[in-house]
C-alpha cells in the first residue's frame, strides 16, 4: 500500500490537488493514471480513498470517494524530549525509528552540555512525515519547535514525567514504572544532562529512570525508551 499525505484534508473535502513534486512522483514514478485509486491521510487519524481525475505530471487531482477514521494503534500518549545530537544523522535516525514504533510528540531540547544548538525543523518534519507514511501511520507525531531545557521544564506537563541520566544516583528502571496514559521522557545530549539539570527536573516532579546497565548514545537511549513504553503498554 502506498500512503500519501495532505494535512489540509478533512471530512468536508471533495477532491485533493497535489503539488508539482508529488504529482510527478505519482504520475511519472509510480505510473498512476486516471481512474487509479490513491490512499491519503491527513496525519490526524483520517484515511481517504481518492480516484485520480487529472493525471498530469505538473498537476495531479483526485476525487475523494470515501473516508474513515483509523485507530492510533497504541493506547497511550508518549512525549519524547530529546537533545539534538552533534551528528544530525543520528537525530534523524531517532526520529525515523521512534515514528515507526509509535510516539505522539517530539521536542528537541538544548541542554547545558549540548554540542548542537541549531536544528532545521523543516528537514526534521520531512523525516517524520516520510517515516509515518512508510510505516502506514494515520496519526503523525507532533514535532514541536526546539527549545531550551529550562523552557521545556516551565511548560505545564500532564501525566508521568521521567528523566533518563547516567549519574550514579537513585534511579528506577523504566521497566518498573507503572506507565500511565500520558508520559513525558527526557533524554539528554552526548555529555548527559548536568547534575543541576537533573536536580531541577526532579524538583519539577520528574522521576529519574534507568534504561539498563549499558551506557547508551543519545539516539539509542531515545529508541530504548520509546520501545520500552510500547512493550509496557501491550
Amino acid at each position: 500500500m502506498q500512503l500519501f499525505y495532505n494535512p489540509e484534508l478533512d471530512s468536508s473535502a471533495k477532491e485533493v490537488t497535489f503539488d508539482k513534486i508529488e504529482s510527478r512522483h505519482i504520475v511519472k514514478v509510480l505510473r498512476k493514471k486516471m481512474g487509479d485509486v490513491l490512499s491519503i491521510t491527513n496525519g490526524q487519524g483520517s484515511l481517504f480513498e481518492a480516484e485520480i481525475i487529472v493525471a498530469g505530471e505538473k498537476k495531479c487531482v483526485a476525487s475523494i470517494k470515501s473516508s474513515v477514521t483509523k485507530e492510533k494503534g497504541w493506547n497511550y500518549h508518549l512525549h519524547m524530549a530529546i537533545a539534538p545530537t552533534k551528528s544530525l544523522d543520528r537525530l534523524e535516525w531517532f526520529l525515523e525509528k521512534a515514528t515507526e514504533i509509535g510516539v505522539d510528540e517530539i521536542t528537541p531540547i538544548f541542554c547545558s552540555n549540548s554540542e548542537r544548538r541549531v536544528v532545521k525543523m523543516e528537514r526534521l518534519q520531512k523525516i517524520v512525515v516520510s517515516a509515518s507514511k512508510q510505516s502506514l501511520k494515520y496519526h503523525f507525531p507532533k514535532l514541536n519547535k526546539a527549545i531550551t531545557f529550562k523552557e521545556f521544564l516551565n511548560d505545564d506537563l500532564d501525566g508521568e514525567k521521567l528523566i533518563a541520566h547516567c549519574y550514579d544516583r537513585k534511579k528506577t528502571p523504566l521497566k518498573d514504572i507503572n506507565v500511565p496514559d500520558k508520559t513525558t521522557i527526557l533524554i539528554g545530549p552526548e555529555g548527559d544532562f548536568s547534575e543541576q539539570e537533573v536536580d531541577r527536573a526532579i524538583s519539577k516532579g520528574f522521576t529519574a529512570i534507568s534504561l539498563g546497565t549499558s551506557r547508551l548514545r543519545t539516539e539509542t537511549a531515545g529508541i530504548a525508551a520509546v520501545h520500552s513504553v510500547s512493550l509496557l503498554n501491550q
